[in-house]
């Protein structure tokens, strides 16, 4: 059974794909370190560490350093995965981000470890659901969310071939396998996963999954519902979301996240300005409170059936 297996039968962990993947690439490619802040643990990075002790650099809790350090690393020739909480990674290092790497245009992967909702009963300040709007609110720095292992790896695989910076969003939560081993990740381009006409929902990261079962549901009240899992929130795929919106005239974006400014604003502000339909956006509308992941993603109904139900809503007006 594979380490990636866990107690629910069929879902995985994806910083086990993450770190399993680094790991891989490091043994062929000697620029590539970690740099974390005191989170070997919670970035999966032990395996690593014990492998590769001289490339793992612990900077403490210190974020700010943390990003600074290894835009000294980058600019030095070497490929640094930074592993950290996304919130505190994105929310206490943003300058960091913002001019050492993406301005400086350094080869540094900024990986935002158990993002969304992922550590539950810590509350509020580890709920990282800003860091999309955040982080895409800075110029040039491509944004990936992987749906599952096999995306995670793909997206580790891109960076090391991309020779610049990116913020890559990998998920606790976990999830079941929704994308074909060794298929390729391509910044800019998305993945249509079920097909439909009447609807589309568009999903990324642990959300991808619910919006292929509401597909399921819908197709059995006789509802068709395209969907898409849009990794690649920044560069979005124009073409395909336009396509969906011409062939479909209804959109619905799904993520684990604030609904202002991540993958749902992404959407409508290419939709509008293009090939204006009605659009939901589901997702966080604020603060979240304290809870289990699963309790709060079925408080913000962020499930299947509250997927299916935003879509429902959008196919009846659509029909008067």
């Amino acid at each position: 059974m594979s380490k990636e297996d866990n107690s629910v039968a069929g879902t995985f962990d994806c910083r086990v794909a993450f770190a399993e993947e680094l790991a891989a690439l490091a043994r062929t490619d000697k620029r590539i370190v970690a740099v974390c802040n005191d989170s070997v643990g919670s970035s999966n990075l032990g395996a690593f560490k014990k492998e590769f002790p001289d490339r793992l650099v612990n900077v403490g809790i210190a974020e700010q350093n943390m990003v600074g350090v290894a835009a000294g690393l980058a600019n030095g020739g070497f490929l640094p995965f930074v592993c950290a909480a996304s919130p505190f990674l994105t929310g206490r290092a943003l300058e960091q981000i913002k001019a050492d790497v993406a301005y400086s245009n350094f080869p540094v992967a900024l990986c935002g470890m158990s993002p969304g909702m992922a550590y539950g009963e810590l509350g509020p300040t580890h709920h990282s659901i800003e860091d999309l709007a955040w982080i895409r609110a800075i110029g040039d720095l491509p944004v990936i969310v992987p749906a599952d292992p096999a995306e995670t790896r793909a997206a580790l695989r891109w960076f090391v071939a991309s020779g610049g910076p990116a913020f890559l969003r990998i998920g606790r939560y976990k999830v079941p396998a929704v994308m074909p081993d060794g298929q390729d990740f391509v910044l800019g381009k998305s993945a249509t996963l079920h097909e439909g006409k009447d609807v589309t929902l568009i999903a990324i990261g642990t959300m991808v999954s619910r919006a292929l079962e509401a597909a399921e549901q819908l197709g059995r009240e006789g509802i068709t519902a395209r969907v898409i899992n849009a990794s690649s929130v920044k560069p979005l795929d124009n073409e395909a979301v336009l396509r969906a919106a011409r062939e479909t005239g209804a959109i619905v974006t799904v993520e684990e996240g604030i609904v202002h400014g991540g993958l749902g604003g992404a959407v409508a502000e290419l939709v509008v300005q293009n090939h204006p339909v009605p659009v939901r956006i589901m997702g966080v509308p604020g603060f979240a409170p304290t809870g289990s992941t699963s309790f709060l993603l079925q408080h913000f109904g962020l499930t299947a059936e509250g997927i299916a139900t935003q879509a429902r809503a959008l196919v009846a007006a659509r029909k008067g």
